[in-house]
């Protein structure tokens, strides 16, 4: 059975946390249990304190805390169980690796050198993808495409099939490297991308953005799909920084 915090139990884990200055991002509350985290002082399996208590501890509001567990959560540190609680994933020695892979995601400032990065790296894929993409992988892009439209009222369910729509595309690209450099940047990006796709309006521009590279794709015009990806990072890129200034 994993190691549990107690609310009785207040010594069961230290909480070496500062509060926080008014106003910062969630990204510093997200780097302060970051270090708690991987300090090597918890057990593999841990439950951590309640966000009531971590929001407590910081002297931020629960909506920061929740939050920066999510980030935590996208990269693997923690596991966040509805109904149970938010548990630590593994031990020092195999969380550390992670944030130095990963820990581009706490630092705000780097969006910008992401979304660049992305763009270029998504163009490619989805030139690679006019070339050698197969009958299986078109209609893999075709049935994420119809979810897409099909969620246009659900954000959680539009990203999702967004997300596998890129992927599929990496995928036919062949290449693994490009692949997984991609799936690492969505994953870094993915709070900000979430908050620029929230309404119907965003979901339907987005639609009709990846409906374009895929028909790009599908004639097997490396230009043209290059070209249709670049645009379409140009006006997602616009979503995610009008989310930092929110």
């Amino acid at each position: 059975m994993s190691p549990a915090f107690s609310d009785d139990d207040p010594a069961g884990i230290q909480l070496e946390l500062n509060a926080v200055p008014a106003g910062s991002p969630s990204a510093v509350v997200a780097r302060q249990l970051l270090e708690l985290l991987t300090s090597g002082d918890l057990a593999p399996g841990s439950r951590l304190p309640p966000e009531r208590t971590l929001a407590e501890r910081l002297g931020v509001g629960r909506s920061a805390v929740r939050e920066a567990l999510a980030s935590l959560e996208i990269l693997g540190i923690v596991q966040v169980r509805p109904g149970s609680g938010t548990y630590l994933q593994g031990g020092a020695s195999e969380l550390l690796p992670k944030t130095l892979s990963w820990g581009l995601m706490l630092a705000a400032s780097r969006t910008d050198d992401l979304l660049e990065l992305r763009s270029s790296l998504e163009a490619t894929a989805a030139e690679s993808a006019a070339a050698r993409a197969s009958q299986d992988d078109l209609q893999a892009q075709a049935k994420y495409l119809d979810r897409m439209k099909a969620n246009l009222d659900s954000p959680d369910d539009f990203i999702e099939a967004d997300i596998r729509f890129h992927a599929s595309i990496a995928h036919a690209a062949g290449n693994e490297v490009l692949a997984d450099l991609l799936q690492t940047i969505r994953s870094l990006l993915q709070l900000w991308t979430r908050r620029g796709l929230s309404t119907r309006d965003q979901a339907e521009d987005a639609y009709r953005e990846h409906l374009i590279i895929h028909q790009a794709i599908e004639s097997g015009s490396a230009r043209k799909a290059a070209a249709a990806m670049r645009k379409h990072m140009l006006t997602a890129s616009r979503r995610v920084r009008s989310t930092e200034d929110a």
